[in-house]
């Protein structure tokens, strides 16, 4: 008996890394595989990827790569995933609209990954892929190119409706495919894997439309310069920017590596149109007068590195902000980067700029489907059965009882989670044993799967600092036969160095001399009573726990 298997690796109970797996009679297509930023606990960790050991397992099972849309928490991870999957000799193609192609090809080279067959396909078009049949279904959403993935099976249909929203009145004046959408519902869609994110918001979300005049408006009270920060992968909000500058005779600069690439590629494929003598480098900006200056800049996360937060810390090269200036976020916070942004915004007031967030004007529109959306794509598609994905697991309860409301029957709603295939056949839908699934760290270049240990160590260092005590024993007898080392970095309050230097090299000494008489004469086991003996003298003497490093060196 045919079984159809639908595993998500990443994007159920959280926000971000969105990656699913689409299995039939042993033939994979991926749909997403996206990313998502590190919390502050994860020191050091630069981006958090799905664990796709599942895939690696199984890498020439894999038909292709379908990716919905450009933004990082769909896209991000290709470029580790198809280095991982080379490596065990497979390259699956990788199918998405234009736009997306173009971004994924542009990542892909910064990763040198060149030989990767990149297909774009335009909403309708289809695709045999082994025993599914491909195709794209036009969205909405706060990127162009956006799509709804349908693999259609000899068992029936599912649709993965990637990032959507109903918005009537698109900046690009393109509106969801809803025909589609209906005539899927009338042909019977087996699974419907829906964007959970703003399943607890009620009614309908705001209009991309609205967003322009309201720019317009913040930007004529404005005397000095402006600087709007938004996603760089957001083209429409950057078109806006645009026209808003334009009509306020602004020149306009663009700030950061990702807005500058993105924005170039959203011009070339025609998503982005500048009048000519409107764009000026960045170095330029203190060339012109400030009420005749715009600069479109990355940041609105409060991203560590990124121009914004560099700006806002007076160390960006090229853009050095003052008092007077006016910065607008043209976005919301992704959960969990809400204290980040914070920080930036209050860095920004110390400087003396104006602030124009979304509390403060309508300058943003969610690309995300509010309650009443969500219900509309349920009863456009009518599916039998219904797995609410992307969102935390409030956010998947919630899809939930919005699927049970328009009429779905509730042991057909599968609340879901990150690993647990939901299994479906000839007799129903259930859900199977869970596969290996969680998080893979990316740290610099390397990639991997940090022990516990490693980011416990990195918030010792970062709370309590380290000692490093280096004692010299003879090889004879254990006793010490050197004064011992002491050295000690980033340890808090401590204001008597040296007479803390002696204590510690007086309590090494009784260990070594205790360990001598004891017998004890292994190097490891040494170094442990070491440290044992350290860790509890320090925290007795400073109510801290600071990494303690003892080395032993034999003579």
């Amino acid at each position: 008996m045919s079984r159809l298997r639908v595993l998500p690796l990443g994007g159920l109970g959280e926000i971000g890394k969105n990656m699913m797996v689409v299995e039939y009679d042993d033939r994979i297509v991926v749909v997403d595989t996206g990313l998502r930023f590190p919390t502050a606990e994860m020191l050091g960790i630069d981006l958090v990827l799905p664990d796709f050991t599942y895939l690696r397992e199984r890498a020439s099972e894999i038909e292709a790569i379908v990716i919905t849309h450009g933004h990082e928490d769909h896209l991000g991870a290709l470029p580790w995933v198809l280095r991982e999957l080379g490596q065990q000799g497979v390259t699956p193609p990788v199918y998405s609209g234009r736009l997306t192609v173009a971004m994924a090809r542009s990542k892909l080279d910064e990763h040198r990954l060149r030989d990767v067959e990149l297909e774009s396909l335009d909403p309708g078009d289809t695709v045999e892929l082994g025993p599914f049949e491909l195709e794209l279904i036009h969205m909405t959403h706060s990127i162009p190119d956006a799509c709804a993935v349908a693999l259609a099976t000899e068992l029936g249909t599912v649709l993965v409706t990637g990032d959507y929203k109903f918005d009537q009145t698109p900046v690009d004046g393109e509106a969801a495919d809803l025909q589609r959408l209906a005539e899927l519902g009338r042909e019977g869609l087996l699974l419907l894997c829906g964007d959970s994110t703003n399943a607890d918001r009620p009614g309908y979300s705001s209009s991309e439309r609205i967003v322009g005049p309201h720019l317009e408006e913040v930007f004529s009270r404005a005397d000095g310069r402006i600087v709007v920060t938004c996603f760089a992968s957001n083209i429409h909000r950057v078109q806006q920017v645009v026209d808003a500058a334009a009509d306020l005779g602004r020149k306009v600069a663009l700030v950061g590596r990702s807005m500058r690439k993105n924005v170039g590629i959203g011009r070339s494929l025609g998503h982005i149109d500048v009048p000519d003598g409107l764009l000026i480098q960045p170095q330029e900006v203190e060339d012109w007068p400030d009420h005749k200056v715009v600069v479109i800049s990355t940041g609105s996360q409060g991203e560590p590195l990124s121009a914004l937060r560099r700006m806002a810390h007076n160390d960006h090269r090229m853009i050095k902000l003052r008092d007077g200036d006016t910065v607008v976020f043209s976005a919301t916070p992704i959960p969990g980067n809400e204290r980040a942004v914070a920080e930036t915004v209050d860095r920004l007031y110390h400087i003396g700029c104006d602030v124009v967030t979304t509390a403060d004007a309508p300058i943003h529109a969610s690309g995300h489907g509010y309650a009443e959306e969500l219900k509309l794509m349920l009863n456009l598609v009518r599916p039998r059965y219904v797995l609410p994905i992307h969102g935390d697991h409030k956010r998947i309860h919630l899809h939930g009882e919005l699927a049970e409301a328009v009429g779905i029957d509730r042991e057909n709603i599968f609340k879901g989670e990150n690993g647990l295939p939901l299994e479906i056949d000839g007799r129903g839908a259930r859900f199977g044993e869970h596969e290996q699934s969680g998080m893979i760290f990316v740290d610099g270049v390397d990639i991997g799967d940090p022990a516990d240990v490693a980011l416990r160590d990195r918030r010792m260092l970062s709370a309590d600092g380290i000692f490093i005590v280096v004692a010299t024993v003879s090889g004879q007898d254990g006793s010490p036969v050197a004064d011992t080392e002491v050295i000690f970095r980033g340890v808090p309050f401590i204001e008597q160095a040296e007479t803390l230097r002696q204590e510690i090299r007086e309590e090494v000494e009784r260990a070594l001399e205790r360990a001598a008489r004891d017998g004890v004469r292994e190097i490891d086991i040494l170094q442990q009573e070491l440290h044992d003996d350290l860790a509890a003298w320090v925290y007795d003497r400073l109510r801290r726990r600071p990494m303690v490093l003892p080395v032993v060196v034999e003579v």
